[in-house]
């Protein structure tokens, strides 16, 4: 594996789509997020506090407890984001040998936190970003808010291991690392021996994934102080309809 040590190698705003064209994935500032997507930091901040009220999620086959999460889903067109209803967030086992082949039903994100200017920015941005990457289109956009924390010692934000979504682009937004070590994020080419590792530690810093190219997982966390959590939102976004649609589940 290539090493860069654990600082995020942040890329300029303006070359997001070279980076993302050349090697497959690119991490973002937190000022660069706000550049890009239009948006404040103040707005995305007045986001954090929902991560507080994350619902457990019962469906860890490994028998965790360690990880909390809401999901929804959109339609992005442009700078129409139009939230669909309600449905199960389904993988293949091709994607995910852990959770694949399940349906999965979550609790919505709360329609507080759909309604704030920085969430849609978020969105209407990524989905820009998916148009740039694979050409202008419809975007059918899974959002999930995480939290992992250390209830059984060790939290696991990637249970299933080093994989791939089954999308066109994954965005992972760091909102916040709290009492914790680990948590290192990893990114190798899928089809190369190339990797990097660096830890996101900014709130609101973001890895964006062509998931076509790399795989990527992120490290257990352990506890290193009271109140050990690592809150993440992650965005996949998607052509020609969800997973799941259409398939025999």
């Amino acid at each position: 594996m290539t090493e860069s040590g654990f600082t995020p190698p942040y890329v300029s705003p303006a070359h997001v789509g070279e980076m993302l064209a050349e090697q497959g994935h690119a991490v973002l500032s937190p000022e660069g997020v706000c550049e890009l997507a239009a948006c404040t930091a103040a707005e995305l901040d007045a986001l954090a506090p929902s991560w507080n009220a994350l619902p457990p999620d019962e469906y860890l086959k490994d028998g965790g407890r360690y990880r909390r999460r809401r999901h929804s889903c959109y339609l992005v067109q442009g700078d129409a984001v139009d939230l669909v209803p309600h449905r199960a967030h389904w993988q293949p086992l091709a994607y995910n040998a852990l959770h694949g082949g399940m349906q999965r039903w979550f609790e919505p994100v709360s329609a507080a936190v759909q309604a704030q200017p920085g969430w849609n920015a978020l969105l209407r941005w990524t989905a820009a970003v998916a148009g740039a990457l694979r050409g202008p289109q419809p975007w059918y956009v899974e959002a999930h808010q995480f939290r992992i924390d250390t209830t059984d010692g060790i939290g696991r934000p990637t249970p299933e291991g080093a994989h791939r979504d089954g999308v066109d682009l994954v965005a992972v937004f760091l909102v916040a690392r709290h009492d914790i070590k680990g948590g290192e994020t990893r990114v190798f080419e899928a089809q190369g021996p190339n990797g990097r590792r660096f830890t996101l530690a900014q709130p609101w810093s973001v890895l964006l994934l062509d998931d076509a190219r790399v795989i990527h997982e992120s490290t257990p966390i352990q506890p290193d102080g009271e109140s050990p959590y690592r809150d993440t939102l992650v965005l996949t976004l998607r052509a020609q309809g969800f997973q799941g649609d259409g398939a025999s589940i």
